[in-house]
């Protein structure tokens, strides 16, 4: 495919950690659009957003997406706001606005900046769009009460000015058709996407190359737990002791325990980012002033406001795809007065996440369980999504169904491979969710 001016249809991967997009030819092939630039990382784009004050700007803030926003962050983090994982809010109710120095940004607002800034870093491809388009949507939403009525609601005021027709699908139905175009005969699959905010299940039983519908839905359920989650979890380890958890403050003759949501917070990539403002700081202070032990406090408040969550969960980061290759990792992390370094290994990871991956095989069994399904009756099993990758997880899978019968592979790419192929079809609207 030379042009987007050729496709068909696109597939829009919009992701908590990352975003990809797909371009269907109209013959049954796709082809991922590449960002352009000195900072451009092939075909994912973080789903991230970098804010800083501008005179020239729109409302006098000028912003950056993707990993031109890490850029900018990283060149000036006191001097920026760096919100990642704006997802995970979408079906919140909670959430209503984030102040940006000083000015309110709805989760709509920053959607339509981030895309705006994608395409433009999509180096022309995206400039012309193809009529139909195909957003990926998870089967459940991130957060404790999820409003997918209201996720909705955001979604189409987000991407009022990107597509004239637009189809929202369940993210693990396009690994289902991205995976299908590889088989040659028919089966039934179990896919499993393993994304940032949530996992999400789809049953899918695959035809014969040729059949008028070569893929049909028989059951999906979901979690709000993934990626993000077991980030939460080497945090609430490793990091928040030292800033607090578990401390003490005096309130009106009172031993209290410090409030566990401001560790909650700072432990959420989602919140972390709209900690550093002065209602929270102020708070932090006063909870410093009548502590018991105020310096892991004075901690907390060093690293909100020298911006260092970015470099923190990029430690994370690094630690948790460690453990997936080694036995055992390093941790290290040090600014502004926190120094961790830790030996971290990875059955501790694993018994940290054990109850995750509980919760995480339950919904897997509701799949099942609604497609009147038993594991021996799924023939292959797909695996996508960064956190697919977890050796507790794809353990999880070979004890369920056998080593055999699992297949990997694009782990990041094939959703929105797969929603550019539903593109494709006749009437989208039959894999509307």
């Amino acid at each position: 495919m030379d042009s987007n001016a050729t496709a068909s249809a696109l597939g829009l991967d919009f992701g908590t950690t990352n975003t990809v997009v797909a371009l269907a030819d109209g013959n049954g092939d796709t082809q991922l659009v590449e960002f352009a630039g000195d900072a451009a990382t092939g075909g994912v784009f973080r789903s991230a957003l970098c804010f800083w004050e501008e005179e020239r700007a729109w409302q006098g803030i000028a912003h950056e997406a993707g990993p031109w926003a890490i850029d900018e962050y990283l060149q000036s983090p006191l001097d920026s706001r760096f919100v990642q994982s704006f997802k995970s809010v979408a079906a919140s109710a909670s959430f209503e606005r984030a102040m940006i120095f000083n000015k309110p940004f709805r989760f709509e607002d920053m959607g339509r900046l981030f895309l705006q800034r994608l395409v433009t870093h999509a180096g022309g491809r995206l400039d012309t769009r193809p009529r139909r388009v195909i957003v990926g949507r998870p089967v459940e939403y991130a957060g404790a009460r999820p409003d997918a009525a209201l996720a909705r609601q955001r979604y189409d005021l987000m991407l009022e000015a990107f597509g004239t027709e637009i189809y929202y699908v369940h993210e693990p139905l396009g690994a289902a058709h991205s995976y299908a175009s590889r088989l040659t005969e028919p089966a039934t699959i179990l896919v499993a996407d393993f994304g940032g905010g949530t996992t999400d299940f789809s049953i899918v039983r695959v035809a014969e190359p040729g059949s008028a519908r070569r893929c049909v839905p028989l059951a999906s359920s979901g979690i709000g737990i993934a990626g993000d989650r077991f980030d939460y979890r080497i945090v609430d380890k490793l990091v928040l002791p030292l800033l607090g958890k578990g401390g003490h403050y005096r309130s009106f003759g009172k031993l209290l325990e410090i409030p566990g949501g401001y560790f909650a917070d700072f432990a959420d990539w989602s919140r972390l980012a709209l900690m550093r403002n002065r209602r929270t700081l102020d708070e932090l202070r006063r909870l410093r002033r009548d502590a018991v032990d105020p310096v892991p406090v004075g901690r907390m408040i060093a690293l909100i406001e020298h911006e260092q969550g970015f470099p923190l969960y990029d430690a994370v980061g690094r630690l948790k795809r460690a453990l997936s290759s080694a036995e055992q990792a390093e941790f290290r992390f040090a600014s502004d007065g926190v120094a961790i370094c830790a030996e971290v290994r990875r059955g501790d990871f694993e018994q940290w996440i054990a109850d995750d991956l509980r919760r995480i095989e339950a919904a897997m069994d509701a799949a099942l369980a609604r497609a009147a399904i038993a594991p021996g009756d799924i023939d292959r099993v797909f695996l996508t999504g960064g956190s697919s990758l977890i050796p507790a997880i794809r353990a999880l899978f070979d004890r369920r169904f056998g080593a055999g019968r699992i297949a990997t592979g694009g782990e990041l790419t094939s959703i929105a491979h797969g929603l550019a192929l539903i593109g494709e079809e006749s009437d989208p609207a039959e894999w509307a969710a």
